[in-house]
């Protein structure tokens, strides 16, 4: 079973780096585009060059923010649709007070919503208690001074990535929706 989480782990993990940052550097070359092209598109040179380097650097922060909610959504339909180590996670629909659960076979982004909604909360109060504990550990084995220069987007992501490993064996126990079986 920890094999299965794993690997699920590692699939998401990749899939949603790539998928997120893909769509950030297409958003952000875009903006950048834009942004010359209303400027006049003066003649390329190297002021200009480190520039518009300046101008894609700061929409890519920006832009990969909202591509990584995007991703987060769009990801978790390929973790319900596939196999890992010979498990997989199923999902359940919302039944009536009189009809029984039954399995949903082909997983779409409308059943996803709900148990989106759950694992992002979920993953937001993971990344917070990371938060917390780096804070604490940064506060009693360092200075007040730096406590916080590292702290940023990139770390965030980095707390987010660990937080998904263990939202999805907090999900397939906790969500009455979401369980596991073997494929």
């Amino acid at each position: 079973m920890s094999r299965f989480y794993l690997v699920l782990w590692l699939r998401w993990m990749l899939w949603l780096t790539f998928l997120s940052v893909f769509l950030a550097i297409l958003g952000a070359a875009f903006t950048t585009l834009v942004v010359y092209i209303k400027q006049g598109a003066v003649p390329l040179d190297n002021e200009v060059y480190a520039a518009l380097f300046e101008i894609f650097k700061f929409w890519f922060a920006i832009i990969w923010s909202v591509t990584l909610l995007l991703s987060l959504f769009l990801t978790l339909k390929t973790v319900f649709n596939r196999c890992y180590a010979n498990f997989k996670l199923i999902l359940f629909s919302c039944p009536d007070k009189n009809s029984q659960s039954q399995q949903i076979e082909e997983i779409g982004y409308g059943d996803l919503v709900k148990v989106w909604r759950k694992w992002f909360m979920l993953l937001i109060w993971l990344v917070g208690a990371q938060m917390i504990v780096a804070f604490i550990s940064m506060k009693l084995f360092s200075n007040a001074a730096t406590l916080f220069d590292w702290f940023n987007i990139y770390v965030l992501y980095l707390f987010l990535l660990i937080s998904g490993y263990f939202s999805f064996m907090i999900l397939s126990v906790k969500c009455k929706k979401v369980k596991v079986v073997k494929c």
